[in-house]
């Protein structure tokens, strides 16, 4: 009687390998999705990538009727002019200043109020502040400075009025004075953008895994632990993810608000480098001259942003690319 052990050995079948489709099935095959894909493709192209062409009159003397072709050729003298010129030590100091002011109080607040919201128990409570932080940031900077004003107006202002009747004296007009120019401008970024960049670090406090928690609890950590060696590491690849997009934009100081908060008392602190553009450019007709000025501020942030990302690199983390 044969047994297993009699039987010859069952060599495996050799597999098949699955038929190589050619692109032109594959395209069929996903032809929808290609064409959803093709709206969004036309607008880089058209709104983002064919405008860099006109970047080329930063080395030109740019003339409209002589066009992008005929218009004569400058090499870097606009740049010369730039960099030595009376301007460019006011307009980097005012605008790295607001950078820095920026990056000290305007990006750890969103991981601030996350993590606080974060640590609230109570639903409804927590959803509710949520709803009233979002608002502001649909608000447009023409509102924002209206109310503003409305506040800290030296005539009108409600907490100007409040600040006084505190301290006394003559009333200080807030939206005005150079000494409160910046203050102002980071309490409006504050307001308004704070409540809609915590949706991103709520959103990565709510992949961190709960049972991390549970096993901290049971080893005996208290709630500092936790945040340090749970809460904050879970989150850290959100914040260098966003430090790296900030330091992109470090010199955009943000055209609309810093011209509807400049006046003529506080022109010497509120000249940066977007509003610099639009008086040269604009009211003066030098389009070479400030497309040389907006080509600078492009080719800083983007040295920015490969910078920051091969530090985040070398210290251990992903970086963005």
């Amino acid at each position: 009687m044969a047994t297993d052990l009699d039987l010859p050995p069952v060599t495996p079948a050799a597999e098949t390998p699955p038929a190589v489709r050619p692109k032109s099935y594959r395209l069929l095959k996903h032809g929808w999705l290609y064409v959803m894909l093709l709206p969004g493709v036309a607008y880089f192209l058209i709104f983002r990538y064919w405008p860099m062409y006109g970047l080329s009159i930063a080395f030109q003397d740019y003339l409209p009727f002589l066009g992008y072709q005929d218009s004569p050729w400058v090499g870097l003298k606009h740049f010369e002019e730039l960099f030595a010129g009376p301007d460019f030590g006011r307009l980097m100091f005012n605008t790295g200043l607001l950078a820095l002011l920026t990056v000290l109080f305007v990006f750890p607040a969103p991981i601030v109020v996350a993590l606080m919201l974060n640590e609230m128990r109570r639903q409804v409570v927590r959803r509710s502040i949520q709803s009233i932080i979002y608002i502001p940031h649909f608000l447009s900077w023409t509102i924002v400075a209206s109310v503003t004003y409305l506040l800290f107006s030296a005539d009108f202002g409600v907490i100007a009025g409040w600040i006084n009747d505190i301290v006394g004296g003559p009333r200080a007009d807030y939206v005005a004075q150079e000494e409160w120019f910046r203050p102002v401008v980071v309490l409006q970024l504050l307001w308004k953008q704070t409540g809609w960049g915590t949706i991103i670090y709520l959103a990565a406090l709510a992949g961190v895994d709960t049972q991390l928690y549970e096993a901290a609890r049971v080893d005996g950590a208290g709630r500092w632990r936790q945040f340090w060696h749970i809460t904050l590491p879970g989150i850290r690849p959100a914040i260098v993810v966003m430090a790296i997009l900030t330091t992109g934009h470090l010199l955009d100081s943000g055209f609309e608000q810093i011209w509807l908060m400049t006046t003529s008392l506080n022109r010497s602190v509120a000249d940066v480098f977007d509003t610099y553009v639009y008086y040269i450019g604009i009211t003066q007709g030098s389009y070479s001259y400030s497309t040389a000025v907006g080509l600078f501020k492009g080719v800083v942030g983007v040295l920015l942003i490969y910078g920051s990302n091969l530090l985040s690199k070398r210290l251990g983390e992903r970086g963005l690319f």
